[in-house]
């Protein structure tokens, strides 16, 4: 039998393709890139001009013949071609070698449809992927990234907030027993900002500044010391540049819909857990992942929601590529918990 390359095995990575940000988890050095999901191309001749952090930077700010895209919507690929260069641009900068191609594990959303999934595998393997990609569902890594024991008898649940997806599953004997995928998020949560300043004060924001309002001044339940910000946008009247006074309690009103769908979906997914699990919950308590755990008041909301205990990972952000780098490095023995595309 042919022994593998040690050297070639360090190179192996696991992807959390996310919405918002894709983060690279490589065998033996963990998380090596955290970047957002976005690409600058020309239009002219669809080359891409740039790609994460400084894509990122031209959002809102292009001229005509540049435009940035977020090649996934919802937690999938909206943009195949994009995706594909965004993922190979992001594979080369960190995968030194272009003559060996690594193993791949992919993080894909525990709703996504076989047709989504193919799509993932497909992005990878033309990016540089060495077939089959592994895929793993994102509570699964979530989970293991949480420290949570997986593979006990016992329920374990975890609420992922990500940027297109809240994934909330329980998960027992290494295997998911329930699980609702939402596609109510950071994103939904941003545009809920926005279109809530159009609605009271004219104003139109962009996307970044809704995000910059969600991060600093959102929350889920009355806060200590309620904050008020200055805000800059467009008169929508005038079209003039104009400056509104906006309160935290005017911004978790704007936020008051999605939060209430994300709290939907945990109820859901408890209602659907069997009891014997349930009671494992009740004592355990559920973990919160993702950016949307660092929403203040969260856990306190749906703590309140549930009359569960409710703690939040010790980094919400890198959960699921730590779950799913821990599945690359242990492949053999977390094989069960992954499903392989391609030739099986």
């Amino acid at each position: 039998m042919a022994r593998s390359n040690p050297l070639a095995l360090g190179r192996d990575l696991a992807i959390d393709l996310g919405t918002a940000n894709t983060l690279i988890y490589a065998r033996g050095q963990g998380i090596v890139l955290n970047e957002p999901s976005v690409v600058a191309i020309d239009i002219t001749d669809g080359r891409p001009v740039a790609v994460g952090i400084e894509a990122k930077r031209m959002m809102g700010r292009t001229p005509g013949r540049i435009k940035t895209i977020r090649p996934l919507k919802d937690g999938v690929i909206a943009d195949f071609e994009v995706c594909e260069k965004m993922l190979r641009f992001f594979i080369q900068k960190v995968h030194a070698s272009r003559w060996s191609k690594p193993r791949m594990v992919i993080c894909v959303p525990s709703g996504i449809t076989g047709v989504e999934q193919r799509a993932v595998q497909d992005a990878a393997e033309y990016a540089g992927a060495r077939k089959p990609v592994h895929i793993i569902e994102e509570p699964m890594a979530a989970a293991i990234g949480a420290d949570l024991p997986v593979h006990e008898p016992s329920g374990n649940m975890v609420v992922d907030i990500g940027g297109g997806t809240t994934e909330v599953a329980v998960i027992s004997l290494g295997g998911i027993v329930t699980a609702q995928s939402v596609r109510v998020a950071g994103d939904e949560l941003d545009d809920a900002v926005m279109q809530y300043i159009k609605k009271e004060f004219s104003l139109a924001i962009g996307d970044r500044t809704a995000e910059e309002i969600k991060m600093h001044m959102g929350s889920c339940w009355p806060l200590d010391d309620e904050l008020t910000a200055d805000i800059r946008g467009r008169d929508m009247i005038s079209g003039l540049p104009r400056t509104i006074p906006l309160t935290t309690e005017q911004v978790r009103e704007a936020l008051a819909e999605p939060v209430a769908a994300i709290v939907d979906a945990v109820k859901t997914t408890l209602d659907k857990t069997p009891p014997e699990l349930a009671a494992d919950i009740m004592e355990q308590g559920i973990t919160l992942t993702g950016g949307g755990a660092l929403l203040a008041g969260i856990d306190q909301r749906l703590a309140h929601e549930t009359g569960m205990p409710i703690k939040i990972a010790r980094e919400p952000l890198f959960s699921v590529v730590i779950g799913s780098g821990r599945a690359l490095e242990n492949i053999d023995a977390m094989r069960g918990l992954m499903s392989l595309g391609g030739d099986e």
